[in-house]
C-alpha cells in the first residue's frame, strides 16, 4: 500500500462516474443488473461509512434507444436526429432512474435525480441554485444521481460527455475525490489495444501539455461518447479545481471500496490547484477543447 494512496482513505465527498459501456451487456445493449447492483451495494456502504457520495452516470440514450427497438439514430437531417436522441433520451432516463430507485430502495437509501446542461455551470444564478441543492441533498444523506439532461441539450449548451460532466459536478461541490469508472485501467503511454508497448503509468502529479495532446488521438468504446481525451480534459477541471481524480477499471465494480481503502488501484491524478481557474468560463469553452 502507498502512503500516497493512503490519504485517499479520509477522503470524505466522492463523485463516481460510470459509462454507458459499463452498463450494458456488449451482445444485446440491454442493462446489466448484476454490475447495477453491485455499484449500488458499493455506493451504499460508501454512504454506510460516513461518506458523502454523488454518481454521475451514463445509459439513458442508450436505454431509451432499447426501449422503443432501435439500433441506430438515423434521421434525413440534423435537426430530426436531434429530436430521435432527445425522444429516446426521455424514455430511457425515465427507466434508468426508476431501476436505480428500487435497487437502492433495496439498501434503505434515497436517491435523487440531477439533469444538467453546461447553462447549470454557466450562468451564475444556475449555478449558484444547483450547488444548493447539492449541498442540501448530501446534508440529508441523499445521493444525487446526475446526468446530461440530453431530452433539451442541443449543441450549443451540451456539455457532451459524463467524464466532463462528472468533473464539473466535484469541482461545483468541492469533492474530495472523483472516480472515472471505465472501460480502460487508467492512463497509458499509449492505446494498450493497439500497441502491446504502451506503459501503465500509476500517478500524474502534474498535466502536462504533452499529456493533453497525447488524450487527443484516442476515441471512446462504440457504446459511450469518452476516450482519453475526455478523461484528461476532466482531470484537468477536477485537478485544477483542488479534486483528486481515479481513472479506474469498472470490470471488477469492487475495485471502489479498494481504491477507497487506500490500495494501488487505476491512475491517480493528484489535485494541483490552479489559481484564478475559471470553471463557468472553461465549461463555457468547453467545445474548443
Amino acid at each position: 500500500m502507498s502512503s500516497l494512496r493512503e490519504y485517499i482513505k479520509d477522503k470524505k465527498r466522492i463523485v463516481v462516474k460510470i459509462g454507458s459501456s459499463s452498463l450494458q451487456h456488449r451482445e444485446t445493449g440491454d442493462l446489466d443488473y448484476i454490475r447495477l447492483e453491485k455499484l449500488v451495494r458499493e455506493l451504499c456502504d460508501i454512504r454506510n461509512q460516513g461518506k458523502e457520495v454523488v454518481l454521475v452516470t451514463s445509459g439513458a440514450i442508450a436505454v431509451g434507444k432499447k426501449a422503443v427497438h432501435l439500433k441506430e439514430i438515423t434521421a434525413p437531417t440534423q435537426a430530426e436526429a436531434m429530436a430521435v436522441k432527445q425522444a429516446c433520451s426521455a424514455v430511457g432516463q425515465a427507466r434508468l432512474m426508476m431501476t436505480y430507485q428500487k435497487l437502492f430502495a433495496e439498501y434503505n437509501q434515497v436517491a435523487a435525480q440531477i439533469l444538467m446542461t453546461k447553462n447549470t455551470v454557466v450562468d451564475n444564478l444556475n449555478r449558484y441554485n444547483a450547488h444548493n441543492t447539492f449541498s442540501q441533498l448530501l446534508r440529508m444523506g441523499v445521493i444525487p444521481i446526475v446526468n446530461e439532461n440530453d431530452t433539451v441539450a442541443t449543441y450549443e449548451i451540451e456539455i457532451g460527455d459524463n467524464d466532463t460532466l462528472s468533473a464539473i459536478v466535484a469541482a461545483l461541490i468541492q469533492a474530495d475525490l472523483l472516480i472515472l469508472l471505465s472501460d480502460i485501467d487508467g492512463l497509458y503511454t499509449d492505446d494498450p489495444r493497439k500497441n502491446p508497448e504502451a506503459r501503465f503509468i500509476e500517478q500524474v502529479d502534474e498535466l502536462t501539455d504533452d499529456l493533453m495532446e497525447m488524450g487527443k488521438s484516442s476515441t471512446g468504446s462504440s457504446v459511450g461518447t469518452g476516450g482519453m481525451n475526455t478523461k484528461l480534459i476532466a482531470a484537468k477541471i477536477a485537478t485544477s479545481s483542488n479534486v483528486d481524480m481515479i481513472i479506474a477499471n469498472s470490470r471488477d465494480i469492487g475495485v471502489l471500496h479498494r481504491i477507497l481503502a487506500g490500495e494501488k488501484e487505476g491512475t491517480l491524478f493528484m489535485a494541483h490547484q490552479r489559481e484564478g481557474f475559471d470553471l463557468p468560463a472553461f465549461v463555457e469553452n468547453l467545445h474548443k477543447f
